[in-house]
């Protein structure tokens, strides 16, 4: 957003997000409490104290473009800093979720592929295989051979098994991804 630019308002955005991610959205009142307890805005393009406002001001574009949406790891750290209850970890994953719905490319390419892959592991496992996810997610980056050598290590030392436990109530837990269409 250029400097001094008018930001006209989108009610529509701040209705979606407030109906389906969280309705306390509009209860921020940039304490900047969640940013200053944000261990990763070193890599975040847009605060996420300024998120917040960007959804109350309805900038649905710059919201689902920016890198930040991608960045977060969830570690809960804001939403449990911020006074007005707001769920701001909840909120950063619905961005991701309705960036991916609307059609939007990801600020940050790698994340959703490592998403991807890891759930579909649990979903065909029941649990974490870390081998099969590591294959999946390579696949789906094509970048196979750049920590090869990592790989080789962490295999020799015992930290990556060949197969994964076998889990009971594998298929309770299909249903779940299957009534949640993931």
């Amino acid at each position: 957003m250029a400097q001094g630019q008018v930001i006209r308002p989108n009610d529509q955005f701040l209705k979606q997000a407030s109906s389906t991610i969280d309705p306390k959205i509009n209860h921020c009142y940039q304490c900047k409490k969640c940013t200053n307890g944000c261990p990763l805005t070193f890599a975040m393009d847009i605060m996420p104290n300024q998120l917040m406002r960007l959804i109350t001001l309805g900038q649905k574009d710059e919201v689902l473009k920016s890198k930040t949406i991608w960045i977060c790891a969830s570690c809960q750290t804001c939403t449990t800093r911020c006074p007005n209850d707001i769920d701001i970890a909840h909120v950063m994953d619905g961005m991701r979720r309705l960036c991916r719905a609307e059609g939007f490319q990801p600020a940050e390419d790698a994340v959703p592929k490592f998403h991807d892959a890891f759930l579909a592991t649990i979903k065909c496992r029941g649990r974490m295989n870390e081998l099969e996810m590591i294959l999946r997610y390579k696949l789906r980056t094509l970048d196979l051979m750049s920590d090869l050598k990592l790989g080789i290590r962490m295999f020799l030392k015992g930290r990556i098994k060949l197969f994964g436990h076998k889990v009971r109530g594998l298929n309770e837990i299909k249903s779940i991804f299957k009534r949640s269409k993931v």
